[in-house]
Parts: C-alpha cells; sequence; structure tokens
C-alpha cells in the first residue's frame, strides 16, 4: 500500500520534522472521479490548469520533455526547501535524517511499482543505475555473448561494449525494423535469440530514446527465459510516462529515471533487482558500506546530493494524485494530434506506429531522403530559429537520423498544433 504523505511525516518520528514543504495533494489536481483518462485527455481547460502549475520559459515552446521533465511548482517549491535545510543543518542531516527519509522513499517507490524496499537501491540517475546492473553481471563467461539493438540507450551500449574486455564475452548487435510495429519486434527479437544460442544476458529498453517506441517487455522477457537468457529492462523513459507496474513487465532486473516523467529534480534514479536474483549482481566495487545481502551494496556509497532524493516525496504526491493513467492517456492524446496532421503532409516519416501500445509522448519523425545528421540537426535549428519550437536531432535508427518530439504535461494542444503547422513550413523548406 502507498503511504500518505502524513504517513510519511508521521513515520519519520521527530527526525524529520520541518525538513520538507510538502505540496498539498490540491496543488496536483486530481482527475475528477467517473470521467474516463481518455476523455480526460483532451480537456483543455482542466491540463491548462494543470500547465499552470509549471513554471515555463514563454521564450519557446519547448518540446524537447524526453532530456528532463521539470518540476511543478509543489515539487520545485519543496527542492528549494530541502537545499536550504540540507545547507542549514549539513551533516547532522545526512547522518541522522536522511537514511531513514531515503528508507522511506525507497518504501513509496517499491509500492508504486508493487515491489518491495528490499528490491530497490537508490542511484544518481538512470544511467548510473543501467552501468551498474550491466558492469555488475556476474553469470557471464568467455564465449557467452550479449545483446542490444540499435534503438538503446548509448550509454547501455557503451556498457555493453566494454564487457569483452571485461567478461571475455562477444557482443550482438540487431536492428529494429522499420516500421516498427509489435509483431515485427517480437519476431525480430525471437530470430535473435535463435540464431545466437550462446546470449545469455540482453538489453532491452521499454521506451528508447531515440523514437519513443514501446517495447513489447513481459513478451520478450518471456521469450528470453525459456533461452536462460537474463534481461535488463531500462525503464528510465517509462515510468511516469505510461502506466505500469514491474509485475506487468515481470523483470528480473530493471533501472528506473525519476527526473524525466516523475518531476523529481536532476540527480535522481534507482535501480531494481527481484529479491531472488540479488546474486548475480556483484557488489559495486566490493564495498563493504552495506553486506553483500543489501541491495543497496549494488551502487557506490560516496555522498551524494540528497536534496533530489529529500524531494521526491512531493513528486509522488503529485504523480499520484493526478494518477499515472490521466498522465498516459494525456500524453498520448498530444502525441497523436501532431502526428495526425504531420501524416496528412506526405513526405513525413513518423517512427512510432500508431498501434495503442507502442508508443507514448515521445516520438520522432524524418522527412523522405533526410537522413543525415546534419539534414536533422538543420531541421531542429529551423524550428528553434524560425518558429520557436524546441525539438532535438537523433541518431543511431537502422533508417536514419531523425527529430525527436516530446511534449510534457504542461504542453497544449495549440502547442502540438503549432509544431504541426511549422512542419507545413519544413517540409518547403527542406524538399
Amino acid at each position: 500500500m502507498t503511504m500518505s504523505r502524513r504517513q510519511v511525516v508521521a513515520g519519520l518520528g521527530g527526525l524529520a520534522a520541518g525538513a520538507v514543504a510538502f505540496p498539498t495533494p490540491a496543488e496536483a489536481l486530481a482527475a475528477p472521479r467517473g470521467v474516463p483518462a481518455d476523455r480526460l485527455a483532451g480537456d483543455e481547460r482542466f491540463w491548462g490548469t494543470v500547465a499552470r502549475r509549471f513554471q515555463v520559459s514563454p521564450d519557446f515552446v519547448n518540446l524537447e520533455n524526453g532530456y528532463y521533465g521539470i518540476m511543478p511548482d509543489p515539487v520545485r517549491r519543496a527542492y528549494h526547501h530541502n537545499v536550504d535545510h540540507l545547507n542549514e543543518r549539513s551533516s547532522h542531516l545526512l547522518r541522522h535524517v536522511y537514511k531513514p527519509r531515503a528508507d522511506v522513499v525507497r518504501d513509496r517507490l517499491a509500492a508504486l511499482l508493487g515491489v518491495t524496499r528490499n528490491e530497490i537501491a537508490l542511484t544518481r540517475g538512470g544511467t548510473e543505475a543501467l552501468q551498474n546492473l550491466i558492469a555488475g553481471y556476474n553469470r557471464l563467461r568467455p564465449g557467452d555473448e550479449v545483446m542490444y539493438a540499435d534503438l538503446d540507450y548509448h550509454s547501455g551500449q557503451y556498457v555493453m561494449n566494454w564487457l569483452p574486455t571485461r567478461r571475455g564475452v562477444r557482443v550482438a548487435r540487431i536492428v529494429i525494423p522499420e516500421p516498427a510495429i509489435r509483431q515485427a519486434v517480437l519476431d525480430t527479437y525471437e530470430r535473435a535469440l535463435r540464431e545466437h544460442p550462446n546470449i545469455r544476458m540482453l538489453l532491452l529498453s521499454h521506451i528508447n530514446n531515440r523514437t519513443g517506441l514501446v517495447t513489447p517487455v513481459r513478451e520478450i522477457v518471456a521469450m528470453a527465459r525459456e533461452r536462460d537468457v537474463d534481461v535488463i529492462v531500462d525503464a528510465a523513459h517509462s515510468w511516469g510516462q505510461l502506466d505500469f507496474t514491474l509485475t506487468d513487465l515481470d523483470a528480473d532486473f530493471a533501472v528506473f529515471s525519476l527526473h524525466k516523467w516523475m518531476g523529481v529534480p536532476l540527480g535522481a534514479g534507482f535501480l531494481y533487482i527481484r529479491e531472488q536474483r540479488l546474486a548475480d549482481i556483484d557488489p559495486c566495487y566490493i564495498d563493504e558500506t552495506y553486506p553483500a545481502s543489501d541491495i543497496r551494496s549494488r551502487v557506490h556509497s560516496g555522498t551524494m546530493n540528497v536534496a533530489p532524493f529529500l524531494t521526491v516525496d512531493a513528486a509522488l504526491d503529485f504523480h499520484e494524485t493526478l494518477g499515472a493513467q490521466a498522465k498516459q492517456a494525456r500524453l498520448r492524446h498530444l502525441r497523436d494530434r501532431w502526428v495526425r496532421q504531420a501524416q496528412q503532409l506526405g513526405s513525413v516519416q513518423i517512427l512510432t506506429p500508431d498501434e495503442p501500445d507502442a508508443y507514448g509522448a515521445i516520438t520522432a519523425f524524418r522527412l523522405n531522403g533526410r537522413t543525415s545528421k546534419a539534414d536533422n540537426e538543420a531541421i531542429a535549428e529551423h524550428l528553434m530559429t524560425r518558429h520557436r519550437i524546441f525539438t532535438v536531432a537523433r541518431s543511431g535508427m537502422s533508417g536514419g537520423d531523425a527529430v525527436r518530439v516530446t511534449p510534457a504535461l504542461y504542453t497544449s494542444s495549440d502547442d502540438v498544433d503549432r509544431l504541426a503547422a511549422a512542419l507545413r513550413d519544413v517540409v518547403v523548406r527542406f524538399r
């Protein structure tokens, strides 16, 4: 059961009195009861009220929210308070207040994902969590293979490419087909696992940061498990963008970021290891701060900036009051609105399919014949300088580079309509 804000504070006794200014749930705007999420998704009056909880620059339309998801005001205020409080209390807070607070944060994260605190370890971001799991995975033997896809996160690919030196294994790289419809993705992984019988570990993105494709994780985990292949799931982009639990994914190992779609300050993430599988990940640097039976031994234990973690409660309050289902529906609605207009232009390729479970907010596009890095950087630059719309060029896809578009909860329908109108100009400018 998820702990309420009042239970969180009470559970800490007097240790954390005054440590954080929590928002009231009303500030998060609960989704109206009885209104289906799909219908609420298009209610601009409701989402306009949500948008007013965010401080957003008026200088441009920000459609590059996949890198960093800004904090809503209640979270931002709590973070400022926590930075000041940490500065005032210094080592006393770190030694006597933070550890019990961190355990409460782990409890809340675990409850939302349907697991236990013993399976959650806090990290400084999703990248650190991913590096720790891949580097620490100890079931590999010389001659084994590991595998990743072209759409997987570049930092994850880099660690996988390091494993031949570390573990004496070979690396297999697969290409996700375009268009990446669900069955084609499943067929690609089934064929790759069949053709590489020595695969022992697979990196798998739930939502990749290049095109925004949502991968059918549960089905791929099941086919891998049948072949004694372990899967490390990269959920850094999906949690808070999609409505799911770890039970839905059935993963043994996963990583999460909190500063993308949960609205936590920069510098917070966590890793998950199913309790029965802890021994398959080495302790980080053989650190002796925690016993090997404690998942926290799988993370570097140096002094961190704890203010982001002290603010997780406030961010989760906002997330839970609004609701994961409502967030997912709104983000998909915004994506659908601009994509459907772009598809009418003919020469715009959309790199996520329209299948209901295959996308969230993130979607990439490219123009026919414009596949180079220079082409797509020029398109992103044109959108910014001519139309004041901020996007980002992405590389690494088999079909060539593209431009990534990522709306957020504060994005309006007018904002994505503005993008669609700008794309008409882009098509003419870059034909």
